[in-house]
């Protein structure tokens, strides 16, 4: 076993063992395989692919540098995951909704990344909240509400953090094999007995053609089952935000105009749909009909939201958040309308254009580093195929200047189309994969 001979098997275009991939991720997390071996590795992945079986090898190898969790709980553990697109809080209302149908849900989430937002930052839009927590905290979180949202410490995976990072510098993340293990190696870490894949595709997804976002899907599919986690996935639509608002405490208050209010729209219907699906997957639900219904019933009678308040508190927030959102969630400086500048249809968007909008009025990251400003972002968005009249407000800018709101403004109005016709509207799910 050494580097070298495992780098000079996948230059060939061949898949190495599975003792090899192990001990080659053992290296990653332990620091015997220098960084220079382990970019000669990413590469040589990214070139010549693994099997299907090197895949499954190396996700499970990745998983097992780090900390596995056992549970011992008188329900299902589940677990979703997206792809990332642009106003997508799913999450913050799947979790609750499911622990409201007696599953737990002890999920692993990550930070804005490139266009798209992060759970984590915007959970930490809400004061207080931190969603660093140690194991016996999660655990306890379990056991009294069911659900729990997030980050991976640094027991979880770690040679996945170390060829991320690698991977990173050295343009190989567009790898199918090295994102399914990536990917799946955090999530199952968790241990879930079912999971359900949020692929997306579209202008705001990083899977911008359906045959890329189905390679993805089957590949985490594949993968994810044969590793012993039932899993299927569905390929949705992100050709515009989900949820009408884009930035972390905006999102936070869509989320609660759902869960308090029984909002409606794509970002809950999607969020049903998932749901339904992964409690057929848990045996809680007998067919994807009775599921989502299930799904539904806690988001309009409020127990999901009396799941999702009871978390915020035990991860440091308001103990009242479900009743004053409104007054704990954090603004910005400067709030203006996008006027539109012509009468017609929203015929496009570019979703990603819309995503680094929010970045630069300092709702993400451009480096490592830098602090988020939880209140900016863009709210109010208009929805593909609706009609505008001439200076009618297509959005709202929230920023943290006027000269910050004038570059959003711009931003939003390049990355928009207004025509005569309205067009076909894309459907909000594509394609189911098992």
């Amino acid at each position: 076993m050494d580097a070298r001979a495992i780098n000079t098997c996948l230059r060939r275009g061949e898949t190495p063992g599975e003792e090899a991939l192990r001990w080659f991720a053992q290296g990653l997390a332990s620091g015997a395989v220098s960084d220079a071996q382990a970019g000669a590795f990413a590469m040589a992945v990214c070139l010549q692919g693994l099997s299907v079986e090197g895949r499954r090898a190396l996700t499970l190898a990745m998983r097992d540098t780090g900390d596995v969790l056992a549970w011992d709980l008188d329900g299902p553990v589940l677990d979703k995951h997206s792809t990332g697109g642009v106003g997508d809080c799913v999450s913050l209302l799947l979790a609750p909704a499911l622990a409201a149908c007696g599953a737990y849900v002890p999920m692993i989430s990550g930070r804005g990344l490139g266009h798209t937002g992060g759970t984590l930052d915007k959970l930490e839009a809400i004061p207080g909240v931190s969603t660093s927590v140690s194991e016996d905290h999660l655990r306890r979180m379990m056991q009294d509400m069911g659900c729990a949202i997030v980050g991976a410490t640094a027991q979880i995976a770690p040679a996945d953090k170390r060829l991320y990072a690698i991977r990173d510098v050295t343009a190989t993340v567009e790898s199918l094999d090295l994102i399914t293990a990536s990917i799946l190696s955090k999530k199952l870490a968790a241990s879930p007995d079912a999971l359900v894949l949020d692929v997306k595709i579209g202008s705001g997804a990083f899977m911008k053609t359906a045959g890329d976002a189905r390679a993805l899907a089957q590949s985490l599919c594949d993968t994810a089952n044969a590793a012993g986690c039932q899993t299927s996935a569905l390929i949705t639509d992100m050709n515009q935000p989900l949820a009408p608002a884009l930035g972390n405490a905006l999102e936070v208050a869509e989320v609660m105009r759902v869960l308090t209010g029984g909002a409606s729209g794509p970002l809950a219907e999607i969020s049903v749909i998932l749901g339904g699906e992964l409690l057929v997957l848990a045996g809680l639900a007998a067919d994807a009909e009775e599921g989502a219904s299930k799904i539904s019933a806690t988001l309009s009678d409020g127990r999901a939201a009396e799941r999702f308040a009871r978390m915020i508190a035990a991860m440091g927030g308001p103990a009242d958040f479900a009743v004053k959102w409104q007054d704990h969630l954090p603004g910005a400086e400067v709030v203006r309308d996008v006027k539109s500048p012509a009468a017609g249809h929203i015929t496009a968007m570019n979703g990603e254009a819309l995503g680094l909008a929010v970045v630069a009025l300092g709702g993400g990251r451009m480096v490592e580093s830098d602090k988020i400003h939880p209140g900016v972002g863009i709210s109010d968005i208009v929805r593909l195929g609706q009609p505008v009249g001439a200076g009618e407000a297509l959005a709202r800018i929230h920023a943290a200047s006027d000269e910050a709101a004038d570059m959003a403004e711009a931003a939003f109005l390049a990355a928009i189309a207004i025509g005569d016709a309205p067009g076909s509207l894309p459907p909000l799910v594509h394609e189911r994969i098992s």
